[in-house]
This record gives C-alpha cells, structure tokens and sequence, in this order.
C-alpha cells in the first residue's frame, strides 16, 4: 500500500508542507530517558491514550505497519523514518489509504544533560467525507491527543 501523500519524511525537519494543518507540542518529562524510550517505541504511549495499536513488529522501526483504532475508526499508518541514539529517540508515521486523515506524526525524545523533552511534529489534512465535514473537531482531537500522549510517555 502506499502512503497518501507526498511529503513523506516532512516531520524530520524543521519546515513542515504546505497545505496542511501544522501542530507541535513539547514536554519536558519526569521520568528517566530510558524508561520513556521504551514506553514510546513498544507502542505503550499509543495503548495508554486508549488507541488500540496492531503493528507489525513489537517495537517502531522504518517499514513497521501499526492499525491504531478507536472505537469505530481505524488508523492505518506506516513507520516512515526512526531513529535511535543515546541522546535522541523517536520515530515518525505516515497515513496508509483508509485514514481518515492524510499526512504525517513525528514522536520525538531528546535528552540533553538531565532533561528529557518529548516534542509531537504533525501534518495533516482531512481525507474522509466525515472528517471533512467535522469543522474544527478533528483539530480539536488532535490537540487533545497529543497531550494525552506526553502523559503517557511521562507515566
């Protein structure tokens, strides 16, 4: 399957597409690097906001298809890039066809001396009739899920 849109890769840098809603979020975390690394990349940080992930590999890596749903919807998605380093963790997704979205979500953690920041980079734009049609709702759950995903990894 391929992705459904173009700029994949975007959420790596600093310049995000043109044409879709933009959103980053940052935390700064309590709990140690290594604890939130592992929370983040087995998937818990999804399971702990309520989604319901179905991957294809127990950890994130480049080429990983996960299924995330809640409730009636479905969330196809695939690893586009990951990366892992002492200091530097994270990995980014883009939307399979059957998304009710398009574009891109970037998970990164960052370690510099005893600070641990987690920062979400997304992209995106409706692609279903009912997301199309929800006004500002989508933006709303979005925003709301982003936090909720910094608690998690913060858990």
């Amino acid at each position: 399957m391929d992705l459904t849109y173009a700029d994949v890769g975007a959420t790596q840098h600093a310049v995000l597409p043109r044409g879709y809603r933009h959103l980053r979020y940052e935390r700064v975390l309590s709990v140690p690097y290594e604890r939130a690394v592992e929370t983040l990349m087995t998937w818990q940080a999804h399971r702990r906001t309520g989604l319901s992930p179905r991957p294809t590999a127990p950890r994130a890596a480049a080429g990983v298809e996960v299924v995330c749903r809640l409730g009636p919807f479905r969330e196809p998605c695939r690893v586009v890039w990951a990366l892992e380093t002492p200091d530097r963790t994270g990995f980014g997704y883009g939307t399979l066809p059957g998304h009710p979205f398009t574009g891109e979500e970037s998970f990164v953690l960052e370690r510099v001396g005893d600070r641990v920041t987690f920062t979400i980079t997304v992209f995106s734009r409706p692609a279903r009739w009912y997301t199309r049609l929800s006004g500002p709702l989508p933006g709303l759950a979005q925003r709301l899920f982003v936090r909720l995903y910094g608690r998690a990894v913060n858990s």
